[in-house]
């Protein structure tokens, strides 16, 4: 029994935990799977059609609309294919979390990009570990160096 491949990746994105989020070249989100509700808040009635604002802090958004609409005219991202990118994002409850993710360019026939999907996963609990460790071992060392 074969399985049906275009089946397989409706299937697998539409379910995912991870968010997968497609906008087009201007920033509208055009796909807002289950996992980027689960993740963000916001169900893909509310975000379809929005910007990606919604999931951006407001302090970076200059800077990411600066780079997001330099990789829409050239095609060329300064990220290469499976890097893992870090960067804060805001839920819909205004809630800031810490979020890893790549990023897929979708191009037409001429490979003009169309736009551009993320594949992204909370990793907020990670960033907070680190940095509880980080302080400990600083606190430690400080320690150790007055004895």
């Amino acid at each position: 029994m074969a399985i049906d491949l275009s089946n397989f990746a409706q299937t697998l994105v539409t379910s995912m935990s991870e968010a997968v989020v497609l906008s087009d070249a201007d920033g509208v989100i055009q796909w807002w799977n289950s996992g980027s509700e689960r993740i963000f808040g916001y169900t893909p009635d509310e975000a379809i059609g929005q910007s990606l604002d919604i999931i951006i802090p407001e302090n970076l958004r200059n800077r990411h609309w600066e780079g997001f609409h330099k990789t829409m005219s050239t095609g060329q991202s300064r990220y290469d294919v499976g890097d893992l990118l870090s960067v804060p994002a805001v839920c819909k409850d205004g809630r800031r979390i810490s979020v890893e993710f790549t990023i897929v360019l979708f191009r037409d026939h001429s490979e003009a990009v169309l736009g551009i999907a993320a594949v992204m996963r909370d990793v907020t609990k990670k960033f907070q570990e680190i940095r509880t460790l980080r302080k400990q071992l600083a606190d430690l060392i400080a320690s150790t160096r007055q004895n």
